[in-house]
């Protein structure tokens, strides 16, 4: 029998780019991916999708908020996006008399659409490379210091010329594959924006957290907002009743006439963090650190926030954002580590570092270029994650969880920026508005319990130590003296406090004493990092600058950063195990299917959509089989901010929003799954249902394109 020999290098076959892989630079395309586009099935040029000068695609994708993706579908500036995306400002125009959450919301005409306060959209206008201006004068021997501070000094001066040029715009100087390339991204943010429509939470969020992250899916994951402009219908402006729909030089054509397996498919929007060069190392931090802390953290504060919000539905309004973005990124570890231990991601990333080290050992030039480069991430791992894990724990437990303390930030910092003490008092009292004090103690005793539990005394902020030598160890002892001592225990108290004017009252609270101790240890602990993580911004750039030398022949993509990128994929089922294939849709039948009175969080089945069901009331949304299709499968490769993204066919056509990936391939921030890796969206059909037939919003479908 002959022994096959295989060494490390071509190993590395098996981790080559798949074509649907990749999050691709506009700029870019016609040189990198055109011709495989073309090949697939798309019918535009590149200058269709992204043009430097004059209207393109690009122009009708927008930052939805501070984390999502939306898209102009009329000349009026209306506005997609998904429903989780818009529902913290759905939440926050909530209340009891007005429960849009639960109930949803139509505007039926301009004059009844919703101001959401705080909400924005960010249009990108132009795109340009500008590695030289920013790593001019950079050289390899210099030091990290040396290196930082001459790029440092080049995009100050970079981001004056293009300020200069660019004005009442603002400018994003990025940094992409490690610090290897530059790009800056002119940008014009849009500060009226207005609720139109949402539908009903048992539409919008029909299955929950069961659902997250799961195939088959029947949500109708998707808002309507407006984006609004000055007088002059172009200019952004803050709110004011004389501002107009802003008048969109470009919108998305809807197509209402579906797709096919095979179908090419592709989504443009601003997914938000992948570290597909992430190394063994990290990941083994990541599996035994970092995912750990955060699950059991946020698992026994969502426990508590979950059993308050049932039993009462002003609590439910006040928490269902915060729940909701505390639960998305805890399911989100579960499945991570999963996955990456499922499909053996650590060991594929173990045979490229395998190969990389093969490769550079061969030459001694290569040596001294990048020899250290994993070491360099070795060591950062070892040594950071000792302080990285206490600094993580102290922001799950008591910087995100405990709104006390939160409290007495959010007044006292308001305070020192403005030197002002009514700014101050007034950001608290909008943190009061979705704030509950008895909510907040049970958190607060779990929190603190939880800390002490995975931190040792030696390392704890030393303001709890009172809990040992003053309550003898009894930690809802000293919450309840926290709460009956602090002002910042609920509005009235604050109010009551704020009242004398005084700011001493404030700065002598105990739990602004807890926060600051907190806050000066967490700092404590990022110092000690800071040294280690430079080294770790060396090795990860040199890492990533060998690997692109080492494989000249490979179409690279550099990792998401929230910019503005396109992927391109095709409409396809797959199978999560043996045995078991998922078609590639699904339809309102599986809505009416999966009522489940047992679980009527997750699974309510709107009443309206009930009826129509019954009578089979389509209104010409049905696919051509007959039925109304709900959520579709395509290929494409995306990530945490590209919720809300258009996905489109071959002639740029809007056939859904992209909401989710699936469960099975919850490792492809980390490295891509082609064999199982999915895109999860709302087919654009329903979406017009439900503002049609269900919503009766109808005349809003009158300033779109639909085709």
């Amino acid at each position: 029998m002959k022994k096959l020999i295989v060494s490390a290098l071509a190993m590395l076959v098996t981790l080559t780019t798949f074509a649907d892989e990749g999050m691709w630079l506009l700029p870019l395309l016609k040189k990198l991916n055109l011709k495989d586009m073309q090949a697939k099935g798309l019918e535009l040029t590149a200058d269709d999708i992204y043009k430097i000068n004059g209207s393109s695609i690009k122009d009708a994708i927008v930052i939805f908020g501070g984390g999502c993706t939306g898209e102009i579908v009329s000349p009026n500036g209306l506005l997609f996006t998904n429903h989780h995306c818009g529902f913290g400002s759905i939440q926050a125009l909530s209340s009891v008399e007005h429960d849009y959450l639960k109930n949803g919301f139509w505007a039926m005409n301009q004059k009844e659409e919703l101001p959401a306060p705080g909400l924005q959209v960010t249009f990108i206008r132009h795109i340009e490379d500008v590695t030289k201006q920013v790593l001019k004068g950079v050289k390899d021997d210099m030091t990290f210091e040396q290196r930082a501070e001459k790029i440092e000094k080049n995009t100050k001066a970079l981001h004056a010329k293009l300020q200069k040029k660019n004005e009442g715009k603002g400018i994003s100087i990025k940094e992409f594959f490690g610090g290897n390339q530059y790009f800056a991204f002119v940008t014009e943010v849009y500060k009226d924006v207005r609720l139109v429509g949402t539908p009903p939470y048992a539409v919008g969020k029909f299955g929950g957290e069961t659902d997250n992250w799961m195939w088959p899916r029947h949500t109708g994951d998707f808002s309507v907002f407006r984006v609004y402009a000055a007088p002059d219908g172009t200019s952004p402006a803050e709110y004011a009743p004389e501002n107009v729909p802003y008048q969109a030089p470009t919108h998305l054509t809807i197509s209402t006439q579906g797709y096919d397996e095979g179908d090419f498919a592709m989504i443009m929007g601003f997914p938000g963090t992948t570290t597909r060069y992430m190394t063994s190392y990290e990941i083994e931090k990541m599996l035994t650190v970092d995912n750990p802390n955060r699950i059991y953290i946020r698992g026994e504060r969502q426990a508590i926030l979950k059993v308050r919000m049932a039993a009462d539905d002003a609590i439910r309004i006040k928490y269902a954002s915060k729940y909701a973005s505390s639960s998305n990124y805890w399911k989100n570890s579960i499945g991570k580590s999963r996955g990456v231990e499922k499909l053996g991601v650590k060991g594929q990333k173990a045979a490229e570092e395998a190969a990389f080290t093969e490769w550079v050992n061969a030459d001694p030039k290569r040596v001294a270029k990048y020899g250290n480069a994993l070491p360099l991430i070795e060591k950062y791992v070892k040594e950071a994650t000792p302080y990285e894990s206490d600094a993580q724990i102290l922001s799950e437990t008591l910087f995100r969880a405990t709104e006390i303390l939160n409290a007495s930030t959010t007044f006292y910092n308001a305070y020192r920026r403005s030197e002002s003490f009514e700014k101050g008092v007034e950001a608290a009292q909008k943190f009061y508005k979705d704030y509950d004090e008895a909510t907040d103690r049970l958190v607060t005793v779990r929190m603190i319990e939880v800390l002490r539990e995975m931190i040792p005394a030696e390392r704890r902020p030393e303001t709890l130590a009172v809990i040992d030598t003053q309550f003898g160890g009894d930690v809802k002892a000293f919450v309840e003296d926290l709460f009956d001592k602090s002002v910042f225990a609920n509005e009235q108290k604050f109010l009551g406090a704020a009242a004398a004017g005084s700011i001493e009252v404030f700065e002598n609270d105990p739990a602004l004493a807890i926060m600051k101790d907190a806050s000066a240890l967490y700092a404590e602990l990022r110092a000690k990092v800071l040294p280690l993580r430079n080294d770790y911004t060396t090795g990860h750039r040199l890492y990533i600058a060998g690997l692109m030398e080492m494989q000249p022949e490979k179409s690279f993509y550099p990792d998401a950063n929230f910019t503005l990128r396109l992927t391109y994929g095709t409409i396809l089922p797959y199978s999560p195990a043996d045995g078991v294939l998922y078609q590639h849709f699904t339809t309102i039948d599986g809505v009416i299917a999966k009522e489940d009175p047992k679980n009527p969080v997750d699974f309510t089945v709107d009443e309206k959509l009930k009826r129509h069901y019954a009578a089979a009331e389509w209104g010409g949304y049905a696919d051509k089989d007959g039925r109304l299709h709900t959520c579709f499968l395509s290929t494409n490769d995306i990530t945490g901010g590209n919720s809300g993204s258009p996905i489109m066919n071959g002639k740029g056509e809007l056939i859904g929003l992209a909401f989710d990936g699936n469960w099975e391939a919850m490792s492809g921030d980390i490295a891509f799954e082609p064999n199982v890796q999915r895109t999860i969206n709302v087919d654009v059909r329903y979406v017009l249902w439900c503002i049609d037939v269900l919503g009766g919003a109808g005349y809003l479908l009158d300033e779109m394109t639909i085709k």
